[in-house]
């Protein structure tokens, strides 16, 4: 006899699913092992929290839909950050969780899983009979795909093990289509694309998969390109690319999009840390912005012109306005030189920090890293005053080798989202950056890293603080609660099967070096010893939002 849970399990692996991630309890070793037997990879974390990170990044660089299959009660309380930072971002996700049985009232694993999981902005569902389970299945996966959602599909233990009804359909899930405006609702658009003198186009997520339209109609209209940071790489490779705009940006690319006469949003929210708070628009500039959905049209700030459509559509709507002909716009020699020259940050003249033998530098350390690394790298970010230095000073080779789990502002994800990412993209390195307080938070999943054997660098940018809020809050305020003492995380990572390296200064990443040619097989931390920076570049900025 096939059971519900077999059945579910089954079909979620017929639709398409990727990679399912979890903990195993009673409540979901059924539909686990149904997915693992249909075909689909699965990966055990040590802890549910890690799971659902995991997942998230897995269908942020791969492009399929993830599974995260949990116990009942408090296997879902437990993957609570990671579902909520799935959902803020949209992440196409099916959360398979196990379920008390109506009935099951005393239960100690009965709660209202319907509204935690709603409470956490996720969709929530159920199998709500065997007569029904194939359609409750299809309709949990269709709202993954189609509406980009993280969808909670809760699965009743009574359910689970009644017999199956029915035969698995031959059915597939297509996107939805893509909406493309009329020529009518481009035209103010096209008008002031015609006029602007420096237009700058800025992507986020929304633009992946949509670079050669975008890129062609930059080249068309004279507009500089830039990315928010979740999108970083969309335009390596572009010589009038600015990097990330925002806190993160350098002062050369910051000056340059905020002396622009044009913004164009392409699948770009437009939110404080992407504008600046703003101040990275200038007043007089028109900002268009483009997106898929009606609600995200001016949700974070008044645009000029807003437009229902895809990044790509439009985008290639856009170029045919312009018929072949060429305008230069931003595009000039002067300008070619300067971002050529001075828009990165590893361009930026900066003072040296550190005392030598005892700290080093972040910014060398970043630099002296992404010199000895493969350029065919995956890189994730945690969350706290250091993520500045990775995200800009680590270059990656296009929009897939960057994965920026920030929705939520969690620190601690930075981990799970580097096992994910390194997942979705084996043939690419994977390099997490994170300080000592999320790696702390998460230093369990490292015994998954060294299971899995991923050849994982993990930069941890080691002050022996949450430094975050000692800037945020001054040395003349208590800072006991957010300072500690000093740990030997290198000695945790070998204790874990790692390597760990102790670093100091630049010269003593040498060790690094022979670790990348040895074609590892295993996760190497270097537990970077970095001077006060004072504060970070972009946290003044950051802080302005709380």
């Amino acid at each position: 006899m096939t059971t519900v849970a077999e059945q579910v399990g089954a079909y979620l692996a017929r639709l398409g699913v990727g990679h399912a991630f979890g903990v195993v309890g009673s409540g979901n070793f059924v539909v686990t092992n149904a997915l693992r037997h249909a075909g689909v990879p699965f990966t055990a974390s040590r802890h549910e929290g890690g799971a659902a990170t995991m997942a998230d990044a897995y269908s942020r660089m791969s492009g399929e839909v993830s599974v995260l299959s949990l116990h009942q009660g408090c296997g879902l309380t437990n993957a609570g950050t990671g579902i909520s930072e799935a959902a803020k971002s949209r992440t196409p996700m099916i959360v398979l969780a196990a379920e008390s049985a109506a009935h099951q009232v005393n239960s100690n694993f009965a709660m209202d899983q319907s509204g935690f999981a709603r409470a956490l902005g996720a969709e929530s569902d159920r199998v709500h009979s065997a007569e029904s389970a194939l359609a409750d299945t299809l309709r949990a996966y269709r709202k993954a795909v189609r509406d980009r959602r993280t969808v909670v599909l809760n699965l009743p233990l009574d359910l689970q093990v009644a017999a199956a009804v029915g035969e698995i359909p031959q059915l597939g899930v297509e996107p939805r289509p893509e909406i493309t405006p009329s020529q009518a609702e481009l035209e103010p658009l096209i008008d002031a694309l015609s006029r602007s003198q420096r237009p700058v186009f800025l992507a986020g997520r929304g633009g992946r998969g949509a670079k050669a339209e975008i890129a062609a109609l930059a080249q068309a209209s004279g507009a500089l390109l830039a990315t928010s940071a979740v999108a970083k790489g969309l335009f390596t490779g572009e010589d009038f690319s600015l990097g990330i705009s925002g806190g993160f940006a350098s002062p050369l690319s910051a000056e340059l999009i905020r002396d622009a006469d044009l913004i164009v949003a392409f699948g770009c929210a437009l939110n404080m840390w992407t504008t600046r708070h703003g101040k990275l628009i200038g007043p007089d500039a028109v900002v268009a912005q483009i997106d898929v959905e009606d609600s995200a049209l001016g949700a974070h700030r008044p645009v000029d012109l807003p437009i229902l459509g895809s990044a790509a559509g439009v985008a290639g709507a856009l170029l045919e306005a312009f018929d072949g002909r060429e305008r230069t716009g931003y595009r000039t020699a002067e300008v070619r030189e300067r971002i050529a020259t001075g828009s990165r940050w590893d361009q930026t003249p900066t003072e040296v920090l550190g005392t030598p033998g005892q700290s080093v530098d972040p910014r060398e350390l970043s630099k002296e890293i992404n010199r000895l690394l493969p350029a065919e790298r995956i890189v994730s970010i945690d969350s706290g005053n250091f993520m500045g230095y990775p995200s800009q000073y680590f270059d990656v080779p296009d929009e897939f080798g960057f994965c920026f789990t920030q929705a939520f502002q969690s620190i601690g994800l930075g981990l799970y989202t580097a096992i994910g990412s390194a997942l979705a993209q084996p043939g690419r390195m994977p390099v997490l950056g994170t300080g000592d307080g999320g790696f702390l938070m998460a230093v369990q999943e490292l015994e998954t890293a060294v299971r899995l054997k991923l050849p994982l660098v993990v930069v941890v940018y080691n002050d022996a603080a949450y430094s975050a809020e000692v800037h945020h809050f001054g040395a003349d305020q208590d800072l006991a609660t957010v300072t500690f003492p000093d740990t030997d995380i290198a000695a945790i990572a070998r204790g874990f099967g790692a390597e760990g390296l102790t670093v100091r200064s630049t010269e003593d990443l040498e060790p690094l070096r022979a670790w990348v040619a040895s074609e590892p097989t295993g996760p190497v931390v270097i537990d970077a010893k970095i001077a006060d920076d004072g504060g970070s570049w972009w946290l003044a900025e950051a802080f302005k939002g709380h």
